[in-house]
This record gives C-alpha cells, structure tokens and sequence, in this order.
C-alpha cells in the first residue's frame, strides 16, 4: 500500500512541475536568450555603453511609489510629492541622467588609476600584498 501512496506522490509531484515549474524555466530561458542575443547586438552597437549606464543608473535610483490618500492618488519620489505620474517620472529620468553623467565624470580618473596599477585584478593585488606581508 505505501508503494502505491509514493507512486501518487510521484506523479502529483510530477504534474505539479509540468504545471507550475516548467512554465517558469521556459520564462528564465526565454528572458536568456533575449539577454544573450541583446549582447551580440551590444557587440555592433558604438553606443551601447550609454545605454548600458543609464540601465545601472536606472537601478540605483528608486523607484516611483504611488501613494493613495483618501480619493486622491499622489506620487512620491526622493521625499517629493508630485500631483502626476508623468511630473515624478520625469523628474526620475533627470535623477537617473545625473547618476549616468557622474560614472562618466568620474571614469577617466578610473581609468587613469587601473595605468597606474596595472593589469592584475583586485584579488591578484591583494595576493601579492599577502604573499609580501607573509614572508
């Protein structure tokens, strides 16, 4: 009898993930394969490091939360409430080019700083410091 019970366990088991879990593994391949094919376009595309910024700033900068007071709806970003959506959005697509524009001001001191310390990765410069210290 015990077998039978694990045998229906197995099964529901089983059509359980042909319901649920292979519906989201199809997602995650898909949203995949998008992100690879958008990097071969990357590849061709001169401009792409812009946008490729502005999508870094785009998840630094919060987000826009609505805010329902009553039957008044309003919105609030960085601490300031806006009458619209579209007023806080915009004022987030200014938030975000600043954040963009502040990794291009600050990139060639980086860069100039990477000349100085060469080619070796952080975890290579931190393995000679060690190694030095060591012996």
């Amino acid at each position: 009898m015990t077998d039978v019970l694990w045998a229906c366990a197995f099964i529901l088991v089983c059509i359980g993930f042909y319901r649920f879990g292979l519906p989201w593994l199809k997602r995650f391949d898909a949203a995949n394969v998008a992100r690879i094919e958008q990097q071969a376009r990357d590849k061709s595309d001169a401009n792409a490091h812009f946008r490729h910024a502005l999508d870094v700033a785009g998840q630094q900068v919060e987000e826009v939360q609505e805010v329902k007071t009553g039957t008044a709806t309003h919105y609030l970003f960085e601490a300031q409430v806006f009458a619209t959506r579209e007023e806080a959005e915009e004022m987030r697509a200014q938030r975000v080019g600043v954040v963009a524009r502040r990794f291009y001001e600050d990139l060639p001191a980086a860069l100039a700083g990477a000349a100085e310390r060469g080619r070796m990765s952080a975890r290579e410069r931190a393995s000679s410091r060690w190694k030095r210290t060591v012996h």
